[in-house]
Formats: structure tokens, C-alpha cells, sequence
């Protein structure tokens, strides 16, 4: 039975839950991963956490090893990952405590390793990035949340901004006129590094603020940290439901 991969954002930092844990580091050629690996028994199924921010919650997005964290997976037999994000609303219908499962994502990160394929190689190698999340996984996040009655959205386009300042509200006008939904600044290069050892992989992002512009309020942690909280703990009731059906 393949292990799960649960890699954990703002909000959720370890796994509650866990029966018979054990703790690694795992060596990777891309340097030292966010933090310790964590594997055990969730609702009786193998998987292993990593907190992509570390634990306590202070690598900054830009600052993360995208590359080691995705290999680290790997290496230790995940095959599927479930990601979860803090994002921003920008559409009208991503109003914070929204639980999205992104389908489409859209990249304005700059200076991040975002690939395993530079260096050493025979041939030039071209991953394709059509579908950035794995379809099979995302409709299997639906059911579950279907299943324990937690409302998702079902599609949505992922912003990826650079952080870790929060956006201007022109750039949050820019990219809803490119087609973004959601922002965030963690869902790249993770989604195609994953793409790239071919793991399966999919997000659940959760709605803790209005983007940049969309109110006529000032973007605070109260206000993120309030939404955080619900977020996660509907997040908790998801991920069980998910396991049985994996």
C-alpha cells in the first residue's frame, strides 16, 4: 500500500493523530528539507507530514527547498501528496473559510530551484504541465468532502506570487484579469516538481483573507488567523475521509 505525502502550510505545522510516529531527517542532493519528516499511522494509513514552512513556522515561502522537500517525499515512499495552502480570495465566490481544489495554476514566482531536470543531464527534458494537479486525486478530495459534508470548491486557478510581502492591489487586479482565483505564495514550483518525479498531487486551499483591493480593509494576521483556525479544522475532518477512499 503506497504512502501519502501530507505536506502542511500556515495553520498546520503537525499532524494530530498519528499512531506509532517516527521522526527522520532524510539526505537529498538539494540540501536539508523544511523540517523533520514525520511517518505513522492516520486513520489507518501510512503517511508521512512534513510542515513546509518547519516546525515552529518560520521558513518564509521563498526561503523553502522546494526541491529537497519534494525528493524527501519521495525518498521515503510517498507516492501521492495532498498539499494544503493559506491562500487569499480574489473572485467574489472565494470568500474566506472557502475550501478550494485548485485544477489550474498560474506562476509569477521568480529566483526559486524549480526543477530537477538542469544540471548532468544526457537529453534536454520537457515535463508536460497541462494539468498540474493530479485529476484522479483532486476528484477523490471532492467525494471525500462530499462524504463528511464539507462544501469545496471544485475548480479554481492558483496565483503563485513571490512573497513574502502580501500583494498590491494592483497586482491583485492584474491577476484576476489573468484568470486567477486564488493566491498564494507556496503552490510553485511544488505542484510541477511533483509533476516532475511523477507523484500524484493535488491541494486543498484554504480561504483566510480577502486579496489585496477586495475590501476596504487593511489585510491583518487577526483576520488571517481567524479564518485559519475554521479552515484547519474542516482540513482535519477532510483528510480522514480522503485516506479511506486513497
Amino acid at each position: 500500500m503506497p504512502i501519502i505525502g501530507i505536506i502542511g502550510g500556515s495553520g498546520l505545522a503537525s499532524l494530530q493523530g498519528l499512531s506509532d510516529a517516527s521522526q527522520r531527517l532524510q539526505k537529498t542532493p538539494y540540501g536539508e528539507h523544511s523540517g523533520i519528516l514525520t511517518t505513522g499511522n492516520f486513520n489507518d494509513r501510512k503517511v508521512v507530514f512534513l510542515a513546509r514552512h518547519g516546525n515552529p513556522h518560520v521558513i518564509p515561502p521563498h526561503k523553502i527547498n522546494y526541491r529537497a522537500n519534494i525528493w524527501a517525499l519521495r525518498e521515503v515512499g510517498a507516492e501521492k501528496i495532498i498539499a494544503i495552502n493559506a491562500v487569499g480570495g480574489i473572485t467574489a465566490v472565494m470568500q474566506p473559510g472557502v475550501l478550494a481544489i485548485p485544477d489550474q495554476i498560474i506562476d509569477y514566482t521568480w529566483g526559486r530551484g524549480h526543477t530537477f531536470f538542469e544540471d548532468g543531464l544526457n537529453n534536454v527534458v520537457h515535463v508536460d504541465c497541462t494539468h498540474p494537479y493530479s485529476s484522479d486525486l483532486r476528484r477523490l478530495i471532492i467525494r471525500a468532502g462530499d462524504t463528511c459534508g464539507i462544501s469545496l470548491m471544485p475548480q479554481a486557478t492558483y496565483g503563485a506570487t513571490q512573497g513574502p510581502r502580501l500583494e498590491t492591489a494592483a497586482e491583485i487586479a492584474r491577476m484576476e484579469r489573468d484568470g486567477c482565483d486564488l493566491v498564494g505564495m507556496t503552490g510553485m514550483p511544488e505542484a510541477t516538481l511533483a509533476r516532475e518525479l511523477d507523484l500524484d498531487y493535488a491541494s486543498v486551499c484554504m480561504v483566510v483573507n480577502r486579496a489585496a483591493g477586495k475590501t476596504g480593509d487593511m489585510i491583518t494576521m487577526e483576520i488571517i488567523e481567524k479564518y485559519l483556525g475554521n479552515c484547519t479544522t474542516a482540513v482535519m475532518r477532510l483528510l480522514p475521509e480522503l485516506l479511506n477512499l486513497l
